[in-house]
């Protein structure tokens, strides 16, 4: 296996572009990226693994919704620097619930699939919204308050993000159930625009909460006082 990874030029990507391919239709699917672990998991496996560039690790297609790659063949292009896979794809194999990530027109914006899949059933509220987040970074501030508050920058976003945490604490000081969900899903939501506007992946966060369990909380502090 070791021979196949060598045959990349590694020295000309440190993360392998992978084009994704259905095995059947020949339809385009999507575009991720592979590092040398990814790649020898997807050749030991036949299951495609992808390194991400926004958890800032090893994730296997379909780890949370169950929509698995089964790789039917591996491709490199002319200048061993870029990889086509075709797969089987189980589900769907777009974040968004579509068949395909390339379902929008570039000129004209017009959306040429269907959602068959709730993303939100696939990735939980916290990863959607996260994403749909993302994408409002491109949308008309002028109708959608994601894209305005975007636009205007740390500041404001982070001034939101005060203000949210404040209306939290008086919420819970008031034992206001009800308040206290509410500015908990808007502390929420401002901190998660905060992440996209720095492209820091909801998922990073599980990490260091994850590593953090079995680690007391005076030796965590001491460990960034270090």
């Amino acid at each position: 296996m070791q021979e196949t990874i060598d045959k990349i030029d590694w020295q000309k990507v440190d993360l392998l572009p992978v084009i994704v391919q259905d095995a059947t239709t020949n339809e385009v699917l999507m575009m991720a990226y592979m590092n040398k672990e990814a790649l020898s998991l997807s050749l030991s496996t036949k299951i495609a693994h992808y390194f991400s560039r926004s958890k800032q690790r090893i994730w296997k297609k379909g780890e949370s919704s169950g929509h698995i790659q089964e790789i039917d063949s591996f491709n490199i292009d002319c200048d061993n620097d870029t990889l086509l896979i075709k797969v089987k794809q189980h589900g769907v194999a777009c974040h968004t619930g579509r068949h395909s990530c390339f379902f929008t027109e570039l000129q004209t914006g017009t959306i040429q699939s269907k959602v068959e899949v709730k993303s939100e059933a696939l990735y939980g509220v916290i990863d959607t919204l996260y994403h749909t987040i993302q994408e409002r970074k491109f949308a008309d501030p002028s109708i959608s308050w994601t894209a305005k508050l975007l636009s205007k920058g740390d500041n404001t976003i982070l001034k939101k993000v005060v203000e949210e945490a404040a209306e939290f604490s008086f919420a819970c000081k008031d034992s206001d159930e009800k308040e206290i969900i509410y500015e908990a899903a808007d502390l929420t939501y401002h901190v998660l625009v905060a992440l996209a506007s720095k492209n820091i992946s909801p998922d990073r966060i599980k990490q260091e909460l994850s590593r953090r369990f079995d680690m007391s909380g005076i030796a965590e502090k001491n460990s960034r006082d270090a």
